[in-house]
């Protein structure tokens, strides 16, 4: 039997990057998935590729009827909900400080942080009367250390990683455990956009992502569903309020010349907006 055997879990930015790949992973572990996500049409793809194990809806995490509607569709699909995977994300405003506009800094922050606070919220709401779940959020190398994110970025995850560490010891006794992953230079259509440009091109960000990464290599979204499947299954069963990085040990991100990017000069136009 697989690790998440007869498990239901919730994903979400389930259609690509770090969410695919842990959709992945679960159901090969024999787990139920939701995959939510803003990119319907590819969510749809991949739970069509996936079988009957899976289902698809377009959710904006920002907003909380639609993350309770995922928590719900769950439930009413597949009969209870054991595991939330928080993984949405987007890159976010950026640049430097004096530039950042309130609008860009409420928008990121509500796509980074409010919707984990909507996630945890929920998933307890249906986790609490049976007694048993796992919550996992995503979070960042950027939460545990300065220079690796974009100053909003920066900010909302060390927030996830604060306010998981908050909601555990009341959690554990319900039988709840929520931990987080950070996840280091990740090869995936975000950091691609950082390392050269384009959030197309993976095969070239893979050659620039890590260059400076004591693995000598950059993070693969395998590498992240690995971690993100062990604190889900029961062999984590005493893993509460950790702080999991998975960073091959500890990077800075390099651009395509195999620099260093400062954060501050990246422009408003240059954001990568979409799905990590």
């Amino acid at each position: 039997m697989g690790r998440l055997e007869g498990k239901v879990a919730v994903i979400t930015g389930g259609a690509s990057g770090i969410g695919e790949g842990t959709a992945r992973k679960f159901v090969a572990e024999g787990a139920r998935c939701v995959i939510a996500d803003l990119q319907l049409e590819r969510a749809q793809v991949l739970a069509a590729e996936l079988g009957d194990a899976c289902v698809a809806i377009s959710a904006d995490v920002a907003i909380e009827d639609q993350v309770s509607a995922v928590v719900d569709l769950a439930v009413e699909t597949f009969g209870q909900l054991d595991i939330m995977f928080n993984n949405a994300g987007i890159l976010g405003s950026v640049g430097p400080i004096a530039e950042i506009s309130a609008e860009g800094w409420h928008r990121t922050m509500d796509v980074l942080l409010s919707s984990v606070f909507f996630g945890i919220k929920h998933a307890t709401r249906v986790m609490s009367p049976k007694g048993s779940g796992v919550i996992i959020n995503t979070a960042s190398t950027a939460g545990v250390r300065a220079g690796l994110g974009p100053h909003v970025y920066t900010a909302a995850k060390h927030a996830v990683i604060g306010l998981s560490q908050s909601v555990a010891p009341e959690l554990g006794p319900k039988g709840i455990r929520c931990n987080v992953v950070c996840p280091g230079g990740t090869v995936t259509g975000l950091t691609a956009r950082l390392a050269v440009g384009d959030h197309n091109n993976l095969e070239e960000a893979t050659k620039v992502i890590g260059v400076n990464n004591p693995m000598g290599r950059g993070g693969r979204v395998e590498d992240i569903a690995n971690a993100v499947t062990f604190l889900a299954s029961d062999e984590a069963s005493f893993v509460n309020g950790s702080v999991f990085v998975v960073d091959g040990g500890g990077e800075v991100i390099a651009d395509r010349n195999g620099t260093f990017v400062d954060m501050g000069s990246i422009t408003v136009q240059e954001a990568d907006r979409t799905g990590v």
